[in-house]
């Protein structure tokens, strides 16, 4: 018996994908329906929120339980001396770094797609203020404003006032990957600081979304690659530009692979 939940679809090569947010895969399955055309694509859930565990109680989150599931997601659909292909994005873009700079053995190549790895930044202290402010947004004035917060700080646009929103029910907050992320994942995992020295031999894009350009994810993926010597991509959209341009989206991550 195990506690992983993921699923899979297609044949060929295994990609591992890894969802950004509290692991929700939602607006995923078109991304994903197009990649299985090429890969046996299997996507990590790591808090089961599709898989029947949406409202139950959920921990405080950490980067490396989450690497740590998706080893134990590989050791279960990889054949022996086989390794894979692992895409992440944003909060699960810090997670496939983790796993790459803890099992590189394992992996043929890694994409994260805007991991918001602001330690890797000059002005890290700043911006991890920003991601506490977002926190007490949420517990001052709801979703919402968090949600509009967030906004304005990975797009380094003043912040607009809060409103009159009121903060979630323990009952809501459960119920919502969004509020989850918000409360069990954000500031624990925008802290994390990737190991810098294990991820500079490694085979690693850093990718961020054209319309990103100019805010803190394109930069934070820049960075990231620069002080690792991994390639800089962009693709297709911004932030959502997986949900937003499925196959176009696809076509970048098959020719990152490829490369």
């Amino acid at each position: 018996m195990t506690d992983l939940c993921y699923d899979i679809r297609g044949a060929g090569p295994v990609l591992l994908v890894v969802p950004g947010g509290a692991g929700h895969p939602m607006g995923l399955d078109p991304l994903t329906a197009e990649l299985a055309e090429h890969c046996t694509v299997v996507t990590y859930d790591p808090l089961g929120l599709a898989h029947g565990r949406l409202g139950l109680p959920v921990a405080e989150q950490r980067v490396e339980a989450w690497s740590e599931g998706a080893r134990r997601v590989l050791d279960e659909v990889l054949p022996d001396g086989e390794s894979a292909y692992v895409l992440g994005f944003s909060s699960g873009g810090i997670a496939v770094l983790d796993l790459l700079a803890r099992h590189p053995e394992r992996l043929r190549h890694v994409i994260a797609h805007e991991p918001p790895v602001v330690r890797v930044l000059p002005d890290a202290e700043r911006q991890s203020a920003m991601f506490a402010e977002v926190y007490d947004t949420y517990r001052a004035a709801g979703l919402p404003a968090a949600g509009a917060r967030l906004a304005a700080g990975l797009a380094g646009t003043p912040a607009a006032p809060s409103g009159d929103g009121r903060p979630p029910s323990p009952e809501e907050e459960l119920s919502s990957p969004m509020a989850l992320f918000l409360t069990r994942v954000l500031t624990r995992f925008t802290a994390y600081a990737p190991d810098l020295d294990a991820l500079r031999p490694a085979p690693l894009t850093l990718a961020a979304g054209v319309d990103s350009r100019g805010g803190l994810l394109h930069r934070t993926a820049s960075v990231a690659a620069e002080l690792t010597g991994g390639r800089l991509a962009e693709f297709p959209g911004g932030h959502l530009g997986a949900a937003e341009h499925p196959r176009e989206f696809a076509a970048n991550v098959l020719d990152a692979l490829r490369r």
